[in-house]
C-alpha cells in the first residue's frame, strides 16, 4: 500500500509541473517577483518594463520589482534569468536582441526559444534614424550624400554590437553603400545622450525611447524604418517614401520566464498583460511614442520567436559584426 501511495504522489507531482494548478501556483505571487531588464534605467525597454511591473502589481496584489542588469546587449540579464529557478519569481523583460544575441554571442549558455517560457509580447515600435543637431544636414538625402562624400568619417551609435539598432545601420549601409564607424553603448539612454551632445553623428533609435527628444528637437529625425509615418512626426518620411522600401526595422518588448515555469503562472501573467495593454495607462505612455500595443498569448509569442530565430539565422550569414 505504501508503494502505491508513493507512486501516486510522484505521478501527481509530475503532473503539477506539466500544467496542473498547484496550491502555490493558485496563490501566486506570495512574495516579491523580480523582473530583470538587460538595459539601462530610463531607456525604452526599461520604460515599458516599469509599466508592466505596475500593471502586474496592481492586478495581482503582489510586489513586482524591476532590476536593471545592462551589458552584452542584454545577454547578461537573459542568461541570469535562463538559469534561475522556474517558479515565477524571476522574470525577464526582453527586447529584440534576445533572439539576435544567439548569433552575436555564439558561446552564450542559453537559447532564446528553448530556455524560456514566453508570456506575452507587449509592444513593437519602428526604428527612427536620427542625427545630432550639430551635423549639417536637414534631411535624409543630405545625410546620405554627406556620408558618401566622406566614407568612414561619420559615426553612429547603437545599443551594442549585433543589437537591433546596429543591425539596422548595417542593413542601411548595405542597401545604400554608405560607410560609417560604429560606436556601441550599453543601452539606448547612453547613445541618446551622446547624440544630443553631438558626440556621435547619427543613430537608429527606438521610437518609444527617442520620441521626447525627437519632438523637442534636441535631435533631428531623418527617416522612419516602419510602414507609415508617425503621427507625432508627420513631416518625417518613411524609408519606403525615400526609395528604400527594404529598409525596415522595429524593436519589440516582451515578458518571459525561465523554461519549466508552471503553465498556470505563465497564463495568469499573460491574462493580466492582455488586459493591461488596452488600458489608458499604456496607450497614454506608448501610443504617442509610435508604439503598437500587442499583448498576445504565450502560444502566439512562442510562434513569433521561432519565426524570428529562423529569420535572423539567414540575416546573420553575411553580417560582419566588426563594422
Amino acid at each position: 500500500m505504501r508503494s502505491l501511495i508513493c507512486a501516486t504522489l510522484a505521478t501527481v507531482g509530475m503532473m503539477s509541473w506539466a500544467g496542473t494548478v498547484r496550491a502555490e501556483d493558485d496563490v501566486y505571487p506570495n512574495r516579491a517577483v523580480k523582473i530583470v531588464v538587460g538595459f539601462q534605467p530610463g531607456g525604452p525597454t526599461d520604460v515599458v518594463a516599469r509599466l508592466v511591473a505596475k500593471a502586474l502589481q496592481d492586478e495581482l496584489k503582489g510586489a513586482f520589482v524591476v532590476e536593471n542588469r545592462p551589458g552584452a546587449t542584454s545577454n547578461i540579464a537573459s542568461e541570469s534569468v535562463a538559469s534561475a529557478k522556474p517558479d515565477g519569481y524571476t522574470l525577464l523583460f526582453a527586447a529584440s536582441p534576445l533572439v539576435m544575441n544567439k548569433f552575436t554571442y555564439p558561446m552564450q549558455k542559453f537559447d532564446p526559444v528553448e530556455s524560456f517560457e514566453p508570456i506575452s509580447k507587449i509592444s513593437s515600435a519602428p526604428g527612427v534614424l536620427a542625427a545630432t543637431n550639430k551635423l549639417s544636414v536637414k534631411d535624409y538625402k543630405a545625410f546620405e550624400a554627406l556620408a558618401k562624400q566622406e566614407p568612414g568619417k561619420l559615426n553612429y551609435g547603437s545599443t551594442g554590437a549585433g543589437g537591433t539598432q546596429h543591425m539596422a545601420m548595417l542593413k542601411l549601409q548595405a542597401l545604400t553603400g554608405i560607410e560609417m564607424a560604429h560606436i556601441p553603448y550599453g543601452g539606448g539612454a547612453g547613445a541618446m545622450n551622446d547624440l544630443i551632445a553631438g558626440n556621435i553623428d547619427v543613430a537608429f533609435m527606438t521610437a518609444t525611447g527617442a520620441m521626447p527628444a525627437l519632438v523637442a528637437g534636441t535631435v533631428h529625425p531623418l527617416a522612419i524604418a516602419g510602414p507609415k509615418r508617425l503621427p507625432e512626426l508627420p513631416d518625417v518620411p518613411t524609408f519606403a517614401e525615400l526609395g528604400i522600401p527594404e529598409m525596415k526595422s522595429d524593436s519589440w518588448n516582451a515578458l518571459l520566464a525561465p523554461a519549466g515555469t508552471p503553465k498556470p503562472i505563465v497564463n495568469k501573467l499573460a491574462a493580466v498583460l492582455e488586459k493591461a495593454v488596452k488600458t489608458k495607462a499604456f496607450s497614454d505612455v506608448l501610443g504617442p511614442q509610435g508604439a503598437m500595443l500587442i499583448g498576445n498569448s504565450p502560444e502566439e509569442f512562442k510562434a513569433e520567436l521561432i519565426a524570428e530565430d529562423a529569420y535572423w539565422n539567414e540575416q546573420f550569414k553575411n553580417v560582419k559584426l566588426d563594422k
